[in-house]
């Protein structure tokens, strides 16, 4: 294990030579059904809403935001390597999406999640599913989860 003080962590922008490190990445979480399933081909035709987390040179996380209008926007996705958790690189990577989507002039973002204590540090609060309009849920129709979903919205204005 690298020791942290030598440790470089870089945010940027996913490109086609990550397609495979990110679905690799995504794998393991959404056959656990904790992120939804993403195929190689979801992943390119989504690949410029990703940004990557490289740790010394090996992609360590990956997060996607997702716009789905001039208010609104969604962190999904968000997965870091096993072994690479509980070193701020979530953060990192969801603070990088939040500075993205406000320099494109998004003002609320949201979040659908398991991990409701990991986004409340980052300034979320909880919010009710209901609250989400309704574009939102044909995402969600895909889940297997979808009639009996136990994820908690989260929202933060940016």
């Amino acid at each position: 294990m690298t020791h942290p003080a030598t440790r470089s962590i870089q945010i940027r922008n996913a490109t086609v030579d990550d397609v495979d490190s990110i679905y690799q990445l995504l794998l393991p979480f959404a056959e656990h059904d904790i992120i939804l399933m993403r195929d190689r081909d979801n992943i390119f035709q989504h690949l410029q809403e990703f940004l990557v987390a490289d740790v010394n040179g090996s992609l360590a996380g990956a997060v996607c935001a997702h716009i789905y209008g001039e208010n609104l926007a969604e962190v999904r996705s968000l997965a870091v390597k096993p072994d690479e958790q509980k070193h701020g690189i979530g953060q990192v990577l969801v603070e990088g999406c939040e500075q993205w989507l406000k320099s494109l002039g998004v003002r609320k973002v949201f979040a659908l999640t398991y991990v409701t204590g990991f986004f409340i540090k980052q300034g979320y609060a909880i919010v009710s599913k209901e609250s989400l309009p309704h574009k939102i849920w044909t995402v969600c129709i895909h889940c297997s989860r979808f009639a009996d979903c136990d994820e908690v919205a989260v929202e933060k204005l940016l």
